[in-house]
Parts: structure tokens; sequence; C-alpha cells
């Protein structure tokens, strides 16, 4: 990948600097590029429907997903471990273009697959332990456009924006702590989306 033909975007737009920082970066991908990722992506990742603990009982996630990255970067929610598979090309090569513009490193990806509206994912904060107390989380949206939004915890502040094809949001410092956010499902016939969030994992040698 030629990084000069990632960066179409002006500079990012903030969304959030209340307890913490939101950001995105419209059409950080081409379009063209971003068709190509998609494409591979979709064709290529170990897709699966992972089952996760909620409310005591085993429930099937209402998305598929996939876990990659650097050995160690084991990852833990929900009741369910994710060991992670080596890295392909186009995930280390997208992870590599996403440091430079972030500035944050990464050491693995979690890799949704929306099939449709019917998949989402309901409120939550990327808070694991592993991740640390400030975590950079760097998402990617590739395909249908869908509605993302943020809660704040305490005073219900709600911050939604459309991330369409090719968008990169970043969010980083206490955000996690003070925020939550969703995939609402929509009921309106929508195409697939994938979503790339990479992230800092602590070494499991270091307690994980």
């Amino acid at each position: 990948m030629n990084q000069s033909d990632l960066f179409t975007h002006p500079g990012p737009e903030t969304l959030i600097t209340e307890d913490g920082h939101a950001l995105v970066y419209r059409h950080w991908l081409d379009p063209k590029r971003a068709d190509d990722s998609f494409t591979v992506l979709k064709e290529t990742l170990a897709w699966e429907q992972s089952v996760l603990m909620m409310y005591g009982k085993r429930v099937a996630i209402p998305r598929l997903n996939a876990w990659y990255g650097d050995t160690g970067s084991r990852y833990q929610y929900s009741g369910a471990y994710f060991s992670p598979l080596p890295w392909t090309a186009e995930l280390s090569s997208l992870r590599d273009a996403i440091q430079t513009t972030t500035g944050f490193g990464y050491n693995s990806v979690l890799a949704n697959l929306y099939r449709n509206g019917a998949d989402g994912v309901a409120w939550h904060s990327d808070d694991e332990p592993e991740l640390g107390p400030e975590p950079a989380i760097a998402s990617l949206s590739l395909g249908q456009t869908r509605r993302f939004t943020l809660r704040h915890k305490t005073n219900g502040h709600r911050v939604a924006v459309d991330l369409q094809h090719g968008d990169l949001l970043l969010m980083h410092g206490p955000l996690q702590r003070f925020w939550q956010h969703q995939i609402a499902k929509s009921k309106k016939p929508l195409g697939p989306r994938i979503n790339l969030t990479y992230r800092w994992v602590v070494s499991s040698s270091q307690g994980v």
C-alpha cells in the first residue's frame, strides 16, 4: 500500500473533548482503496460468531468477528478469550498507516463484520484491564454507513456520528472510563459493514 494514497482527508473532525477525546478522519481511505480493502478482508479473514456470557447465559453475538495481532496479545471479553491469529498483509499495512496518522501504536486488531441491519453492538466501553487505563483505539469503517453513538456515563450526554466507507475514528485519553458507545440495530435494509478496531493489549507475560 502506498501511504501517500491514504491521506485524502483535510484533517480530523472533533467529536468529544469532555472526559476524553474522540475524533474522526473523514474518507481516510480513498474510495478505491476502501473498496479493495473491504473485498480482501471480507474474503480472507477467519470470520466466526463468538459466544459470550451475558447475564449468566451464553449468547451468540449479533455479528461476525476475528482477532489478529502480535503473539501474546490475548484478550478477554464477557467470559470469552480471544487468542490472536497472525497478522495478514492487509491488516498490518492498514495498521502501519493508522499508526502514522494517529501517533499511537497498536499490537492487535478486532475485526467485526456486520452482515446487515440485524447485526449491531450494544452499549459498552472498551475498558478491559488488558487495554490499560487510557487506551487509544483506532476504528476503521468499511462498507455500509452505520450510526455510531457515544453516551456519557454520568450526565447522559450523547454524540452520534454516521461512520462512512473509509472513515477512521480515534478514541483516546480517559474516554473509555467516562463514555459508552454502540452500533444500534436497524430494521432498514442495510448492506455489510466491516469495522477494524486497532488497539494495544498488554502482553500476557505482564499479567493478562
